[in-house]
């Protein structure tokens, strides 16, 4: 028993390494997919922004996440964005309320260096730190996001809980991901292998069923969960994946530069995302909001 929980205890580290890596040494490609180093797909609003231009439904997606977490025009106000990339979130809070400081977490160097650059003058910083075990006291934040960061814990209790310990009594606490409808093992034969690699190549552990994940925060102590399926909304910006792909690999090639192992993987995961989309009965993407 002791050997089957030091293997387990194994692979799950050598996620954690295998993710590190992943950002440390991909993170430079999103620049082709946001100029704002957004990380994250985009939130389609008709009328409002272009399906065409992807960085207004990507913006547009941190302003959805935001009117979510009802920031104070007044008073001071603190965010924590748990997985926060290289800040593209943070610096557009930021910009939008000045009345807000906010602290950023991740486990790449490259992008607390990277991140902290851009932030540079701005009431923001990012540190290195696991968003499952972080070093701040509890009740030290008045709101915390999560966008496509949890996924690669499987969004499990864990990470919920610690977002519960850090919010002040009283905080809004704002999930946007991409979750399972069903339980893996229910998933289609299709579905399943669609998940298992955009796992592998994206290093997640693996997508949180939406039904357990809303339990899991109603039991720590959440309340007033609200779940949105925001798929449609989303779904105009994974279509602009396969011409991504294309475009990044022409890229390389015009400059005569080869493909990293990570951007290859950060490739291959685009194109099981879109691949998992089409599965619409066994996957979602969900706004997921809730009060400490």
């Amino acid at each position: 028993m002791k050997s089957i929980t030091l293997k387990r205890t194994e692979k799950v580290e050598n996620i954690k390494i295998e993710m590190i890596d992943f950002y440390n040494e991909a993170t430079e490609d999103y620049e082709f997919w946001s100029k704002d180093l957004n990380m994250h797909f985009g939130y389609y609003s008709p009328f409002k922004n272009n399906p065409f231009a992807r960085n207004t439904m990507l913006n547009e997606m941190n302003n959805q996440v935001l009117k979510r977490l009802n920031i104070s025009s007044e008073d001071k106000s603190n965010l924590i964005d748990l997985g926060c990339g290289v800040g593209g979130t943070m610096r557009y809070a930021l910009k939008k309320y000045k009345n807000l400081s906010a602290v950023g977490v991740t486990l790449s160097n490259f992008q607390v260096e990277k991140g902290n650059e851009l932030l540079k003058g701005k009431k923001g910083t990012i540190v290195n730190e696991n968003y499952n075990h972080t070093s701040f006291k509890s009740n030290t934040f008045n709101v915390a996001l999560a966008i496509e960061s949890l996924c690669h814990s499987g969004h499990k209790k864990e990470s919920l809980k610690e977002a519960y310990r850090v919010l002040k009594p009283g905080g809004r606490f704002v999930i946007a991901d991409a979750f399972l409808k069903k339980e893996e093992s229910k998933l289609c034969y299709g579905a399943q292998y669609s998940h298992r690699r955009l796992c592998d190549h994206w290093s997640l552990k693996n997508l949180g069923f939406i039904s357990n994940v809303v339990i899991d925060l109603e039991n720590l102590g959440f309340k007033n969960v609200k779940v949105e399926d925001i798929s449609f909304r989303v779904a105009p910006s994974v279509l602009h994946v396969p011409f991504t792909i294309v475009g990044f690999i022409l890229k390389k090639l015009f400059t005569l530069n080869s493909l990293k192992r990570e951007s290859l993987h950060n490739l291959k995961g685009s194109f099981y995302a879109l691949l998992s989309g089409l599965h619409m009965k066994s996957f979602g993407y969900y706004i997921v909001s809730c009060t400490k």
